[in-house]
Protein backbone atom coordinates (compact mmCIF):
# COMPACT_ATOMS: atom_id res chain seq x y z
CA UNK A 1 0.00 0.00 0.00
CA UNK A 2 1.65 3.53 -0.91
CA UNK A 3 2.13 6.20 2.26
CA UNK A 4 0.08 9.33 1.40
CA UNK A 5 0.52 12.15 3.84
CA UNK A 6 -2.70 13.10 5.74
CA UNK A 7 -4.57 15.55 4.38
CA UNK A 8 -3.52 19.28 5.19
CA UNK A 9 -4.47 22.86 4.49
CA UNK A 10 -0.84 23.45 3.13
CA UNK A 11 2.07 21.25 1.83
CA UNK A 12 4.55 20.17 4.17
CA UNK A 13 8.01 21.77 3.75
CA UNK A 14 9.64 18.79 3.19
CA UNK A 15 11.93 17.72 -0.16
CA UNK A 16 9.89 16.66 -3.13
CA UNK A 17 10.79 14.98 -6.09
CA UNK A 18 9.15 14.98 -9.24
CA UNK A 19 9.20 12.15 -11.22
CA UNK A 20 8.60 12.94 -14.39
CA UNK A 21 8.46 16.14 -16.52
CA UNK A 22 6.11 15.93 -18.58
CA UNK A 23 2.49 18.47 -18.65
CA UNK A 24 1.89 17.75 -15.44
CA UNK A 25 5.32 17.13 -13.83
CA UNK A 26 5.77 20.67 -15.02
CA UNK A 27 2.96 21.91 -13.75
CA UNK A 28 3.85 20.69 -10.02
CA UNK A 29 7.58 21.62 -10.34
CA UNK A 30 6.51 25.12 -11.46
CA UNK A 31 3.53 25.40 -8.08
CA UNK A 32 6.77 23.74 -5.87
CA UNK A 33 9.11 26.58 -7.27
CA UNK A 34 7.01 29.02 -7.08
CA UNK A 35 5.97 29.10 -3.66
CA UNK A 36 9.54 28.27 -2.73
CA UNK A 37 9.37 24.49 -1.93
CA UNK A 38 12.49 22.23 -2.24
CA UNK A 39 12.10 20.34 -4.91
CA UNK A 40 14.30 18.27 -7.83
CA UNK A 41 12.94 17.02 -11.27
CA UNK A 42 13.60 13.39 -12.08
CA UNK A 43 13.31 12.10 -15.88
CA UNK A 44 14.98 9.67 -17.48
CA UNK A 45 14.91 11.88 -20.96
CA UNK A 46 18.25 13.71 -21.51
CA UNK A 47 15.67 16.68 -22.80
CA UNK A 48 11.61 16.11 -21.67
CA UNK A 49 9.40 18.56 -23.65
CA UNK A 50 9.36 20.73 -20.60
CA UNK A 51 12.99 21.35 -19.41
CA UNK A 52 13.68 24.37 -21.63
CA UNK A 53 10.31 26.50 -20.34
CA UNK A 54 10.82 25.56 -16.86
CA UNK A 55 14.56 26.21 -16.74
CA UNK A 56 13.39 29.81 -18.62
CA UNK A 57 11.02 30.52 -15.84
CA UNK A 58 13.40 29.87 -12.70
CA UNK A 59 17.26 30.00 -11.53
CA UNK A 60 18.82 26.79 -10.45
CA UNK A 61 16.40 24.15 -11.61
CA UNK A 62 17.67 21.05 -9.97
CA UNK A 63 17.34 18.50 -12.63
CA UNK A 64 18.51 14.89 -12.76
CA UNK A 65 18.50 13.39 -16.33
CA UNK A 66 18.36 9.69 -14.77
CA UNK A 67 16.91 6.67 -13.61
CA UNK A 68 15.40 6.93 -10.21
CA UNK A 69 18.06 5.46 -7.92
CA UNK A 70 18.66 5.24 -4.03
CA UNK A 71 20.22 8.70 -3.59
CA UNK A 72 17.58 10.41 -5.22
CA UNK A 73 15.21 8.67 -2.85
CA UNK A 74 17.51 9.10 -0.21
CA UNK A 75 16.92 12.56 -0.50
CA UNK A 76 13.09 13.19 -1.37
CA UNK A 77 10.54 12.98 1.57
CA UNK A 78 7.48 12.71 -1.13
CA UNK A 79 8.00 11.37 -4.54
CA UNK A 80 5.16 13.17 -7.08
CA UNK A 81 5.07 10.52 -9.90
CA UNK A 82 3.70 11.80 -13.51
CA UNK A 83 0.11 9.51 -14.02
CA UNK A 84 2.16 8.69 -17.08
CA UNK A 85 4.28 6.63 -15.01
CA UNK A 86 2.80 3.26 -13.26
CA UNK A 87 3.48 3.33 -9.25
CA UNK A 88 4.04 -0.24 -9.78
CA UNK A 89 7.26 0.40 -11.29
CA UNK A 90 10.17 -1.14 -9.08
CA UNK A 91 12.18 1.77 -8.14
CA UNK A 92 8.79 3.57 -6.99
CA UNK A 93 7.50 0.36 -4.67
CA UNK A 94 10.91 0.50 -3.22
CA UNK A 95 11.05 4.48 -2.30
CA UNK A 96 7.45 3.55 -0.90
CA UNK A 97 8.61 0.38 1.19
CA UNK A 98 11.11 2.76 2.69
CA UNK A 99 8.35 5.09 4.08
CA UNK A 100 8.47 7.49 1.08
CA UNK A 101 5.25 9.41 0.08
CA UNK A 102 4.19 8.97 -3.07
CA UNK A 103 1.58 10.94 -4.58
CA UNK A 104 0.14 12.85 -7.76
CA UNK A 105 -0.73 16.18 -9.03
CA UNK A 106 -4.46 15.91 -7.74
CA UNK A 107 -2.93 15.05 -4.12
CA UNK A 108 -0.96 18.06 -4.18
CA UNK A 109 -3.78 20.14 -5.39
CA UNK A 110 -6.39 18.25 -2.80
CA UNK A 111 -4.04 19.35 0.32
CA UNK A 112 -4.58 23.04 -0.90
CA UNK A 113 -8.30 23.95 -2.64
CA UNK A 114 -10.66 25.57 -0.63
CA UNK A 115 -13.42 26.06 -3.08
CA UNK A 116 -16.15 23.15 -3.97
CA UNK A 117 -14.97 20.47 -6.66
CA UNK A 118 -16.65 18.39 -8.91
CA UNK A 119 -14.68 15.33 -9.63
CA UNK A 120 -15.46 13.05 -12.92
CA UNK A 121 -13.90 10.02 -13.99
CA UNK A 122 -15.06 7.16 -16.24
CA UNK A 123 -13.48 4.43 -19.06
CA UNK A 124 -15.50 6.99 -21.92
CA UNK A 125 -17.07 10.16 -21.99
CA UNK A 126 -15.60 12.02 -18.93
CA UNK A 127 -14.03 15.02 -21.11
CA UNK A 128 -17.26 15.48 -22.71
CA UNK A 129 -19.28 15.48 -19.09
CA UNK A 130 -16.52 17.65 -17.34
CA UNK A 131 -16.69 20.38 -19.69
CA UNK A 132 -20.31 20.70 -20.30
CA UNK A 133 -20.48 20.64 -16.41
CA UNK A 134 -18.53 23.69 -16.38
CA UNK A 135 -20.31 25.22 -19.56
CA UNK A 136 -23.66 24.66 -17.23
CA UNK A 137 -21.94 26.39 -14.35
CA UNK A 138 -20.51 29.80 -16.44
CA UNK A 139 -24.02 30.02 -18.26
CA UNK A 140 -25.53 29.94 -14.79
CA UNK A 141 -23.44 33.36 -13.58
CA UNK A 142 -21.20 31.37 -11.51
CA UNK A 143 -17.48 30.62 -12.50
CA UNK A 144 -15.85 27.22 -13.17
CA UNK A 145 -12.16 25.71 -13.74
CA UNK A 146 -12.36 23.28 -15.74
CA UNK A 147 -9.48 20.85 -16.12
CA UNK A 148 -7.66 17.81 -14.52
CA UNK A 149 -6.82 15.28 -16.86
CA UNK A 150 -8.13 17.34 -19.45
CA UNK A 151 -6.60 20.29 -20.77
CA UNK A 152 -5.17 22.57 -17.98
CA UNK A 153 -3.61 20.60 -15.05
CA UNK A 154 -5.14 20.67 -11.64
CA UNK A 155 -2.87 23.25 -9.76
CA UNK A 156 -2.45 25.94 -12.85
CA UNK A 157 -6.43 25.93 -11.79
CA UNK A 158 -5.71 27.38 -8.71
CA UNK A 159 -4.41 31.08 -10.42
CA UNK A 160 -8.47 31.55 -11.30
CA UNK A 161 -9.82 31.60 -7.81
CA UNK A 162 -13.01 30.34 -9.69
CA UNK A 163 -16.86 29.20 -7.95
CA UNK A 164 -16.51 25.52 -8.29
CA UNK A 165 -13.23 23.38 -10.13
CA UNK A 166 -14.49 20.77 -12.58
CA UNK A 167 -12.23 17.77 -12.56
CA UNK A 168 -11.40 15.10 -15.35
CA UNK A 169 -9.67 12.42 -13.72
CA UNK A 170 -8.26 8.73 -14.50
CA UNK A 171 -7.38 6.36 -12.79
CA UNK A 172 -3.68 6.91 -12.94
CA UNK A 173 -4.55 10.24 -10.68
CA UNK A 174 -6.89 8.72 -8.58
CA UNK A 175 -4.58 6.12 -7.57
CA UNK A 176 -1.92 7.95 -5.80
CA UNK A 177 -4.93 10.75 -4.48
CA UNK A 178 -6.40 10.30 -1.11
CA UNK A 179 -7.06 13.92 0.30
CA UNK A 180 -9.56 14.87 -2.60
CA UNK A 181 -12.81 16.11 -0.72
CA UNK A 182 -15.39 16.08 -3.97
CA UNK A 183 -18.88 18.10 -3.57
CA UNK A 184 -19.68 15.69 -6.30
CA UNK A 185 -18.13 12.58 -7.07
CA UNK A 186 -19.35 10.68 -10.55
CA UNK A 187 -18.42 7.65 -12.23
CA UNK A 188 -19.55 7.57 -15.57
CA UNK A 189 -18.97 3.51 -16.45
CA UNK A 190 -16.78 1.11 -16.86
CA UNK A 191 -15.41 -1.18 -19.07
CA UNK A 192 -11.67 -3.43 -19.44
CA UNK A 193 -9.37 -0.44 -20.11
CA UNK A 194 -5.35 0.28 -19.14
CA UNK A 195 -4.90 -3.61 -18.93
CA UNK A 196 -1.46 -3.21 -19.94
CA UNK A 197 -0.91 -0.89 -17.06
CA UNK A 198 -3.09 -2.62 -14.32
CA UNK A 199 -2.81 -6.50 -13.23
CA UNK A 200 -6.53 -7.07 -14.22
CA UNK A 201 -9.77 -5.61 -14.65
CA UNK A 202 -10.70 -5.65 -10.72
CA UNK A 203 -7.81 -3.19 -9.82
CA UNK A 204 -8.80 -0.49 -12.52
CA UNK A 205 -12.23 -0.51 -11.31
CA UNK A 206 -11.29 -0.38 -8.09
CA UNK A 207 -8.76 2.75 -9.04
CA UNK A 208 -12.06 4.24 -10.74
CA UNK A 209 -14.04 3.62 -7.53
CA UNK A 210 -11.45 5.82 -5.14
CA UNK A 211 -13.43 8.91 -6.71
CA UNK A 212 -16.21 8.12 -4.18
CA UNK A 213 -14.18 8.40 -1.20
CA UNK A 214 -14.83 11.68 1.19
CA UNK A 215 -17.47 12.60 -1.81
CA UNK A 216 -20.63 14.82 -0.15
CA UNK A 217 -22.92 13.36 -2.98
CA UNK A 218 -22.42 10.48 -5.34
CA UNK A 219 -23.37 10.42 -9.15
CA UNK A 220 -23.65 7.30 -10.39
CA UNK A 221 -24.59 5.00 -14.46
CA UNK A 222 -27.85 3.31 -13.43
CA UNK A 223 -27.46 0.97 -16.01
CA UNK A 224 -23.79 0.34 -15.32
CA UNK A 225 -23.99 -1.76 -11.42
CA UNK A 226 -20.21 -1.36 -11.12
CA UNK A 227 -20.67 1.79 -10.91
CA UNK A 228 -22.87 2.40 -7.89
CA UNK A 229 -21.15 3.61 -4.97
CA UNK A 230 -24.77 3.02 -2.71
CA UNK A 231 -29.11 3.23 -2.48
CA UNK A 232 -28.05 7.18 -1.92
CA UNK A 233 -26.47 7.95 -5.53
CA UNK A 234 -27.96 10.15 -7.85
CA UNK A 235 -28.53 8.17 -10.96
CA UNK A 236 -28.81 8.54 -14.53
CA UNK A 237 -30.04 6.14 -17.19
CA UNK A 238 -30.97 5.58 -20.85
CA UNK A 239 -33.81 3.08 -19.83
CA UNK A 240 -37.22 4.80 -19.85
CA UNK A 241 -38.02 2.66 -16.98
CA UNK A 242 -35.15 2.94 -14.94
CA UNK A 243 -36.00 4.02 -11.38
CA UNK A 244 -32.79 7.05 -11.73
CA UNK A 245 -33.60 10.81 -11.10
CA UNK A 246 -32.24 11.24 -14.45
CA UNK A 247 -33.27 9.29 -17.32
CA UNK A 248 -34.41 8.84 -21.01
CA UNK A 249 -38.37 9.60 -21.33
CA UNK A 250 -40.60 8.76 -23.93
CA UNK A 251 -43.31 10.89 -24.11
CA UNK A 252 -44.41 12.30 -28.31
CA UNK A 253 -40.57 11.94 -29.06
CA UNK A 254 -37.50 11.01 -26.46
CA UNK A 255 -36.50 13.23 -24.19
CA UNK A 256 -33.96 14.33 -21.46
CA UNK A 257 -35.86 14.14 -18.39
CA UNK A 258 -35.69 14.58 -14.55
CA UNK A 259 -37.55 12.26 -12.64
CA UNK A 260 -40.87 12.23 -14.96
CA UNK A 261 -40.44 15.97 -16.16
CA UNK A 262 -39.36 16.46 -19.76
CA UNK A 263 -36.28 19.23 -20.12
CA UNK A 264 -34.71 18.33 -23.93
CA UNK A 265 -35.72 16.69 -26.70
CA UNK A 266 -32.91 14.62 -27.68
CA UNK A 267 -33.22 16.03 -31.47
CA UNK A 268 -32.38 19.06 -29.99
CA UNK A 269 -28.88 18.06 -28.86
CA UNK A 270 -25.95 18.62 -31.72
CA UNK A 271 -23.83 15.99 -30.19
CA UNK A 272 -24.88 12.50 -31.71
CA UNK A 273 -25.21 9.07 -30.63
CA UNK A 274 -26.87 7.41 -27.54
CA UNK A 275 -23.92 7.42 -25.70
CA UNK A 276 -24.03 11.83 -25.20
CA UNK A 277 -27.40 11.53 -24.60
CA UNK A 278 -26.00 9.22 -21.58
CA UNK A 279 -23.45 12.18 -20.71
CA UNK A 280 -25.63 14.75 -21.32
CA UNK A 281 -27.95 13.33 -18.44
CA UNK A 282 -24.82 12.82 -16.35
CA UNK A 283 -24.07 16.23 -16.54
CA UNK A 284 -27.39 17.23 -16.13
CA UNK A 285 -27.52 15.27 -12.62
CA UNK A 286 -24.32 16.76 -11.77
CA UNK A 287 -25.08 20.64 -12.12
CA UNK A 288 -28.47 20.36 -11.10
CA UNK A 289 -27.58 18.36 -7.81
CA UNK A 290 -25.07 21.68 -6.80
CA UNK A 291 -27.78 24.00 -7.56
CA UNK A 292 -27.39 25.15 -11.18
CA UNK A 293 -30.76 26.05 -12.18
CA UNK A 294 -32.36 24.25 -15.47
CA UNK A 295 -32.77 27.20 -17.63
CA UNK A 296 -28.78 27.06 -17.60
CA UNK A 297 -28.26 23.08 -18.06
CA UNK A 298 -31.06 23.03 -20.87
CA UNK A 299 -28.82 25.73 -22.72
CA UNK A 300 -25.74 24.34 -22.24
CA UNK A 301 -26.75 21.26 -23.91
CA UNK A 302 -28.35 22.47 -26.65
CA UNK A 303 -25.45 24.96 -27.87
CA UNK A 304 -22.66 22.02 -27.09
CA UNK A 305 -21.21 20.85 -30.22
CA UNK A 306 -18.58 18.61 -28.98
CA UNK A 307 -14.93 17.89 -27.98
CA UNK A 308 -12.36 17.66 -31.14
CA UNK A 309 -11.95 13.83 -31.61
CA UNK A 310 -14.94 12.72 -29.55
CA UNK A 311 -17.65 11.91 -32.28
CA UNK A 312 -16.86 14.75 -34.03
CA UNK A 313 -18.41 15.69 -37.25
CA UNK A 314 -15.75 16.44 -40.36
CA UNK A 315 -17.98 16.66 -43.49
CA UNK A 316 -20.42 15.00 -44.73
CA UNK A 317 -19.64 14.03 -49.31
CA UNK A 318 -21.87 12.55 -51.62
CA UNK A 319 -24.80 12.33 -48.82
CA UNK A 320 -21.94 10.36 -46.43
CA UNK A 321 -21.19 10.88 -43.27
CA UNK A 322 -17.60 11.41 -41.84
CA UNK A 323 -16.94 11.37 -38.14
CA UNK A 324 -13.83 11.44 -35.86
CA UNK A 325 -13.98 9.67 -32.61
CA UNK A 326 -10.10 9.10 -32.67
CA UNK A 327 -10.53 9.40 -28.19
CA UNK A 328 -12.34 6.15 -28.87
CA UNK A 329 -9.23 4.16 -27.74
CA UNK A 330 -10.79 1.66 -25.78
CA UNK A 331 -13.45 -1.18 -26.60
CA UNK A 332 -16.30 0.75 -24.52
CA UNK A 333 -16.09 3.74 -25.81
CA UNK A 334 -15.51 2.24 -29.76
CA UNK A 335 -18.93 -0.10 -29.05
CA UNK A 336 -20.80 2.96 -27.72
CA UNK A 337 -20.16 5.33 -30.96
CA UNK A 338 -20.61 2.48 -33.52
CA UNK A 339 -24.40 1.63 -31.81
CA UNK A 340 -25.14 5.89 -31.35
CA UNK A 341 -25.00 5.52 -35.24
CA UNK A 342 -28.55 5.92 -37.14
CA UNK A 343 -26.23 5.17 -40.19
CA UNK A 344 -24.56 2.04 -41.55
CA UNK A 345 -20.84 2.29 -40.63
CA UNK A 346 -17.83 1.54 -42.51
CA UNK A 347 -15.65 1.24 -39.32
CA UNK A 348 -11.96 2.54 -39.26
CA UNK A 349 -10.07 0.82 -36.23
CA UNK A 350 -6.79 -0.85 -34.67
CA UNK A 351 -3.63 0.57 -33.32
CA UNK A 352 -2.51 -0.97 -29.80
CA UNK A 353 -5.20 -2.63 -28.24
CA UNK A 354 -3.71 -2.85 -24.92
CA UNK A 355 -4.27 -6.75 -24.14
CA UNK A 356 -8.34 -5.93 -24.21
CA UNK A 357 -10.82 -8.89 -25.34
CA UNK A 358 -11.82 -7.27 -29.13
CA UNK A 359 -14.25 -10.02 -28.97
CA UNK A 360 -16.90 -8.34 -26.71
CA UNK A 361 -17.69 -6.05 -29.82
CA UNK A 362 -18.08 -8.40 -32.12
CA UNK A 363 -22.06 -8.59 -31.81
CA UNK A 364 -22.29 -4.71 -32.49
CA UNK A 365 -19.74 -5.00 -35.78
CA UNK A 366 -22.20 -7.65 -37.11
CA UNK A 367 -25.37 -5.68 -36.31
CA UNK A 368 -23.71 -2.20 -37.35
CA UNK A 369 -20.93 -2.22 -39.71
CA UNK A 370 -20.47 -2.68 -43.37
CA UNK A 371 -17.45 -3.34 -43.65
CA UNK A 372 -14.12 -2.92 -41.17
CA UNK A 373 -11.08 -1.19 -41.99
CA UNK A 374 -8.49 -2.34 -39.61
CA UNK A 375 -4.36 -0.41 -39.41
CA UNK A 376 -1.58 -0.48 -37.21
CA UNK A 377 0.00 -2.55 -34.89
CA UNK A 378 -2.65 -5.19 -33.96
CA UNK A 379 -4.88 -4.94 -36.41
CA UNK A 380 -4.52 -8.72 -37.12
CA UNK A 381 -5.49 -9.16 -33.74
CA UNK A 382 -9.09 -7.61 -34.54
CA UNK A 383 -9.57 -9.39 -37.79
CA UNK A 384 -9.61 -12.34 -35.76
CA UNK A 385 -11.93 -11.51 -33.01
CA UNK A 386 -14.54 -9.86 -35.49
CA UNK A 387 -13.97 -12.40 -38.36
CA UNK A 388 -17.34 -13.36 -39.35
CA UNK A 389 -19.04 -10.64 -38.26
CA UNK A 390 -18.56 -8.33 -41.56
CA UNK A 391 -16.34 -7.77 -44.11
CA UNK A 392 -12.58 -7.08 -43.25
CA UNK A 393 -10.07 -5.33 -44.61
CA UNK A 394 -6.79 -4.79 -43.59
CA UNK A 395 -5.26 -1.18 -44.80
CA UNK A 396 -1.60 0.47 -44.20
CA UNK A 397 -1.98 3.57 -43.04
CA UNK A 398 -4.71 6.30 -42.55
CA UNK A 399 -4.61 7.60 -46.50
CA UNK A 400 -4.82 3.94 -47.22
CA UNK A 401 -8.15 3.40 -45.29
CA UNK A 402 -10.03 6.83 -45.95
CA UNK A 403 -9.65 5.91 -49.47
CA UNK A 404 -10.84 2.81 -49.59
CA UNK A 405 -14.06 3.88 -47.16
CA UNK A 406 -14.59 6.35 -49.95
CA UNK A 407 -14.70 4.17 -52.44
CA UNK A 408 -16.79 1.78 -50.71
CA UNK A 409 -19.47 4.56 -49.05
CA UNK A 410 -23.14 4.70 -50.31
CA UNK A 411 -25.21 7.90 -50.15
CA UNK A 412 -26.48 7.49 -46.39
CA UNK A 413 -23.86 5.72 -44.70
CA UNK A 414 -21.23 6.64 -41.91
CA UNK A 415 -17.28 6.51 -42.08
CA UNK A 416 -16.49 6.36 -38.53
CA UNK A 417 -13.14 6.49 -36.98
CA UNK A 418 -13.40 4.80 -33.59
CA UNK A 419 -10.41 3.06 -33.30
CA UNK A 420 -10.94 1.04 -30.04
CA UNK A 421 -6.94 1.21 -29.93
CA UNK A 422 -4.03 3.43 -28.62
CA UNK A 423 -2.53 5.32 -31.03
CA UNK A 424 0.97 5.24 -30.11
CA UNK A 425 2.03 2.71 -32.82
CA UNK A 426 1.26 4.98 -35.31
CA UNK A 427 0.83 8.55 -33.82
CA UNK A 428 2.41 10.27 -30.87
CA UNK A 429 -1.18 10.65 -29.12
CA UNK A 430 -5.00 9.93 -30.62
CA UNK A 431 -5.35 13.78 -31.43
CA UNK A 432 -2.55 13.42 -33.94
CA UNK A 433 -4.59 10.44 -35.49
CA UNK A 434 -7.92 12.25 -35.70
CA UNK A 435 -6.28 15.12 -37.26
CA UNK A 436 -4.50 13.02 -40.01
CA UNK A 437 -8.01 11.56 -40.42
CA UNK A 438 -9.97 15.00 -41.13
CA UNK A 439 -7.26 16.20 -42.91
CA UNK A 440 -7.56 13.29 -45.21
CA UNK A 441 -11.11 13.44 -45.53
CA UNK A 442 -10.71 17.09 -46.41
CA UNK A 443 -8.77 16.15 -49.07
CA UNK A 444 -11.66 14.47 -50.48
CA UNK A 445 -14.18 17.40 -49.85
CA UNK A 446 -11.44 19.37 -52.01
CA UNK A 447 -11.81 16.90 -54.85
Amino acid sequence: MLNVNQPSTALQDVNYLVVGLGVSGYSVACYLLTHGYRCRIQDTRDVPPFLGKLKAQFDNVDFRAQPLDAELTAWADVLVVSPGLSVRDAAIEQAADLGKSVVGDIELFARIVDKPVIAITGSNGKSTVTTLVGEMINLDGKSAAVGGNLGTAALDLLEQNPDYYVLELSSYQLETTTSLRPRVAALLNLCEDHLDRYPGYAEYIQAKLRIYDNASLCVSNFDDEVTRHDARDISFSLNPDAEAEFRLLENNGSWLAHRCEPWLRVDEIRVSGRHNWANCLAAMAIAHSIGISRTAIVAAIKQFTGIAHRSQWIAEIDGVEWINDSKATNVGAAQASIEGRERPVILIAGGQSKGADMSIMFATIKQKVKLALLLGEDASRLQQAWQGATRIEIVRDMQQAVRRAHEEACNGDCVLLAPACASFDMYPKFEARGDDFARRVQELAGD
